[in-house]
């Protein structure tokens, strides 16, 4: 079955400037791009994406980590990648969340690793079913970001919208 998957290039990985490798990888996977952004972050995104967490006592880390504060790179990169069981292909090619239990043949294997302080610097994210795919995708991606209808759109006039736009 056809589906979509989020990744998501963590700032570690941005810092280390192997973005290229982890998509020439995440390519073997033969899946089609169909969206991708670089984002800014903000705390409020990254403590919406990680909601589910909320309670762990890690949170507040993972949080810091995802925004940046440990590697000085405040962005990610974010990709929505299609096709054919897409969600377990992506899992297996970003290997375990811990580096130290991921295949080393696997992004996480080969580039992630766990700090002195225990933080798993893990390189990518990766939806963990189709769910949370839905959820994060419409977290981090407008309708119109996007090359394909992967979920229902509908079409809202908005009357007083405020955009950034070119001068």
């Amino acid at each position: 079955m056809k589906q979509p998957a989020l990744i998501i290039i963590k700032p570690d990985a941005i810092r280390k400037k192997i973005v290229g490798n982890v998509m020439t990888k995440f390519a073997q996977t033969g899946l089609e791009i169909v969206a991708i952004r670089i984002v800014k972050m903000t705390r409020d995104i990254a403590e919406e994406h990680y909601i589910h967490l909320k309670n762990e006592p890690f949170f507040e880390e993972l949080v810091k980590y995802f925004c940046g504060q440990y590697h000085s790179e405040k962005k990610l990169i974010t990709i929505i990648y299609y096709g054919e069981e897409a969600i377990r292909k992506c899992r297996k090619m970003a290997g375990a969340t811990n580096p130290e239990e991921a295949d080393p043949e696997s992004i996480r294997g080969s580039y992630g690793r766990i700090t002195t302080a225990g933080l798993y610097e893990n390189v990518v994210h990766v939806s963990s079913d189709k769910k949370e795919a839905e959820r994060e995708i419409k977290l981090w991606f407008e309708p119109e970001d996007i090359t394909g209808d992967l979920y229902p759109t509908k079409i809202k006039i908005i009357k007083t919208h405020k955009k950034k736009v070119w001068a």
